[in-house]
Order: structure tokens, then C-alpha cells, then sequence
């Protein structure tokens, strides 16, 4: 079994940072976790990719937040972060955590929750 559980989403005014977190819990003792990104979708809009990580540290970003948002990852701790500065209204919506987990010789695509980023003008 595959978990992801996101945190640090709320209300911030334009201009401010949040700090989002994923924690994966994978059951079983040999598995490995490749990818981990994080996704985001607006209302009326498409899911969007923001940004990815590999388990070698590579990382993309979407044009759009490229020079405020920072996606890192704790390889130890199963967590991936992403660090959100200079928050525009448009940054609002809800985040989701998406993880390429391989147990048992078997690979899935993850996905947590989402938490909810609103930016106020």
C-alpha cells in the first residue's frame, strides 16, 4: 500500500511564501520511490504540472514558477517539499503530490489528497 499526505496549504496574501510537503508511506520492505513531483489544479483548469524531482535530485518546473518555487526532496525521510515564494493570485489552487513508487517488481503513479494554496491580491 501506497500513501501520500500533503501539508502546509492555506491562505497567504500576494508576495508570501508557503512551505508544501508530501510524506510517503509505502508498506513492504523493499520498494523504491523514483519521481516525485508536484501537480496543480485551478478551478475550470486542467491539472498542471509545477514541478518534478528525480531520486538523483534533477529537477523541472513549469515556466510559470520558475525563479520562486524550489521542489527538493528528503530520500531518507520519503518526503518530497516545495517552497513557494512570491505567491501570485494566480498560484491559487489546489496542490497534489504525485510519487512513482516500484515494490515488488510491480510500478504505480501515486497521488495524495491535495491541499488547498489560495493567494489573496
Amino acid at each position: 500500500q501506497v500513501q501520500l499526505v500533503e501539508s502546509g496549504g492555506g491562505l497567504v496574501q500576494a508576495g508570501g511564501s508557503l512551505r508544501l510537503s508530501c510524506a510517503a508511506s509505502v508498506s513492504g520492505r523493499i520498494f523504491a520511490i523514483g519521481t516525485m513531483a508536484w501537480y496543480r489544479q485551478a478551478p475550470g483548469k486542467q491539472r498542471e504540472l509545477v514541478a518534478g524531482i528525480t531520486s538523483g535530485g534533477s529537477t523541472n518546473y513549469a515556466d510559470s514558477v520558475k525563479g520562486r518555487f524550489i521542489i527538493s526532496r528528503d530520500n531518507a525521510k520519503n518526503t518530497v517539499y516545495l517552497q513557494m515564494n512570491g505567491l501570485k493570485p494566480e498560484d491559487t489552487a489546489v496542490y497534489y503530490c504525485n510519487a512513482i513508487v516500484t515494490r515488488s517488481l510491480s510500478t504505480g503513479n501515486y497521488w495524495g489528497q491535495g491541499t488547498q494554496v489560495t493567494v489573496s491580491s
